[in-house]
């Protein structure tokens, strides 16, 4: 049987310079990393997702605990990025906006919400996070305390968060803090972390990235894939 690379990720694991791709899609960094593995990917991601949505799809979702777990070789922790974004409302009232009935009333809320998030983080200065950063620590430590008491010795990658360059979220005064915290918590917990922000940057730069700034150019995927691959490679597997 083949290696395979379980990866829990935001849409950074699917989504293109242009839009949603097949996340079978070889341009995909998480292809990138498990060719470059000889590995076969497993992956369970979502847009939006932040570090609490990746704990509950490992511990709520019977194929990713039940089935891409026990059989990883290796574990990339793509989550955490979203986290670092500031927010307008908080996170569970956002989330909640898909459960407003009718469906009308949903519509107008969520229209409202868009239009009016960019002002209110301009206003605020983009103090409040999307999910604060203390959670984001304790919910991946779980998540790599899980995966090692199923697995001991599992090798585990984390993707720090990286830049952006969007008007949707028109502040970054958290980047460098997530950062510091994803490092740290990398010699913690004794799991290799890759800073994808030296290969996003150009395409921000000459317009390759999505014009949203949020998701990366081809150039990207390709550099961050083969990065995980040599720092998740080094790691011994169980």
């Amino acid at each position: 049987m083949g290696a395979h690379l379980f990866v829990l990720a935001d849409s950074l694991a699917f989504h293109g310079p242009e839009r949603i791709e097949n996340p079978t899609d070889s341009r995909l960094y998480p292809q990138v990393c498990a060719k470059a593995l000889d590995a076969e990917v497993d992956l369970v991601a979502r847009e939006g997702w932040t570090a609490r949505d990746a704990w509950w799809a490992l511990t709520k979702d019977p194929v990713a605990y039940g089935v891409y777990l026990p059989r990883a070789d290796y574990v990339i922790l793509g989550v955490g990025g979203m986290d670092q974004l500031p927010a307008s409302v908080p996170t569970w009232l956002r989330d909640s906006l898909p459960y407003a009935r009718p469906g009308g009333l949903r519509r107008r809320l969520r229209r409202l919400y868009r239009e009016a998030t960019p002002p209110i983080i301009k206003a605020t200065g983009g103090r409040l996070r999307q999910l604060p950063q203390h959670a984001t620590d304790r919910y991946l430590t779980r998540i790599v305390q899980a995966s090692r008491a199923l697995r001991p010795g599992l090798p585990i990658a984390l993707l720090a968060p990286t830049i952006y360059r969007s008007r949707y979220y028109p502040a970054g005064r958290h980047h460098d803090n997530a950062l510091r915290a994803a490092l740290d918590l990398g010699r913690e917990l004794d799991i290799a972390v890759v800073d994808p922000s030296p290969w996003v940057a150009p395409g921000l730069a000459d317009g390759s990235a999505n014009p949203d700034g949020l998701h990366w150019s081809w150039a990207a995927h390709a550099s961050v894939g083969q990065a995980l691959a040599d720092a998740i490679g080094s790691l011994s597997r169980p």
